[in-house]
């Protein structure tokens, strides 16, 4: 039997417990989950989050963090972006597998006069531009695939939070493919909205035969208990992150400050040094010392920090310096 369900909700951690509910509880039958997201960088699972965001810009736009349960990159959500789900039983798990659920998305596109393929590993293109990335993940004999379709999506907003220095960084985590994207509504021969691409790409995806479902009030609990306890942690969205190494050297106002810091798997700080011109008074090593044992965030780093007379010890850099150069 097939299966349709929408999540009803744009909050990107809802969405991603209400996904992840499905994949382990609904056990039977074929499941396609249409859905979107407010702006969020949704990071893959084995990924350092700090390696793949630009932190201040989205921080300045309110973009939200979120860790998925699949591999592969970071990619940007907003109400542009149509976000799609295949769940059931996983069979022979290789690639020719894994074109049985990119195959249909290419038909509906081409469906739309759009010159569009299966590219690479898990990419779909439309003229050469990337307009969706896809991911998966096995578990409990179910597979979940799922991607993202670009059809509208704001070009600045993708580039901006997705733009972090890797110069900056050094780990083992799986690093994001920047790629040449394109938004789907920029190659369509006659003008349609999200509205109807929505309903388009559901009506050719499920080709009438299947059955809307809705979530009852207990599996609704059980989605908000694991974004709660899950999404919409720090633990999970950063502390997740692999082991890094982070360095920066930036040019203050008050002097050239050198930041080099180690984070361990879990985000919390292993090691923290700090070298340059600024005029301190005081051994900066009590303040790496501190920091040390700390969580890798921004707030927690800023609690440390306010404990120190920091004139005393970075001269005239202030204490938003010092973070920035730490966190961005």
């Amino acid at each position: 039997m097939r299966y349709y369900l929408e999540t009803g909700q744009t909050d990107p951690a809802y969405n991603l417990a209400f996904e992840e509910y499905v994949l382990l509880n609904k056990k039977e039958g074929d499941f396609l989950l249409l859905w979107q997201n407010e702006n969020a960088v949704i990071v893959g699972r084995n990924q350092n989050t700090e390696e793949e965001i630009d932190r201040a810009f989205v921080e300045a736009h309110g973009v939200k963090v979120v860790r998925r349960v699949t591999g592969g990159g970071a990619v940007y959500h907003d109400l542009g972006n149509l976000n799609y789900s295949f769940i059931t039983d996983c069979g022979v798990f290789d690639q020719a597998a894994m074109s049985a659920f990119t195959e249909p998305v290419v038909a509906a596109l081409r469906g739309l006069g759009l010159n569009a393929e299966a590219s690479g590993r898990n990419d779909i293109t439309v003229d050469s531009r990337k307009v969706s990335g896809t991911a998966q993940r096995v578990q409990g004999g179910r597979i979940l695939f799922h991607g993202t379709l670009l059809f509208d999506s704001d070009p600045d907003m993708v580039a901006g939070a997705l733009r972090a220095d890797p110069a900056k960084f050094r780990s083992k985590s799986t690093k994001s493919v920047r790629s040449r994207v394109g938004n789907i509504s920029r190659f369509l021969p006659e003008k349609m909205s999200l509205g109807e691409f929505w309903k388009y790409l559901k009506n050719s995806l499920l080709q009438g035969e299947f059955e809307e479902i809705f979530l009852d009030n207990n599996e609704m609990a059980s989605v908000n208990k694991l974004k709660s306890e899950k999404y919409d942690t720090w633990d999970w969205n950063f502390g997740h992150s692999p082991r890094f190494d982070r360095k920066q050297k930036k040019a203050f106002p008050g002097g050239i400050l050198e930041t080099g810091i180690s984070v361990s798997r879990g985000g919390v700080i292993s090691a923290v040094s700090f070298r340059g011109d600024f005029m301190s008074r005081r051994d900066v090593s009590e303040v790496e010392a501190a920091l040390t044992g700390c969580r890798y965030e921004k707030e927690e780093m800023r609690k440390v920090l306010e404990a120190f007379p920091l004139p005393e010890y970075f001269g005239s850099i202030t204490l938003d310096e010092v973070l920035e150069s730490l966190a961005g």
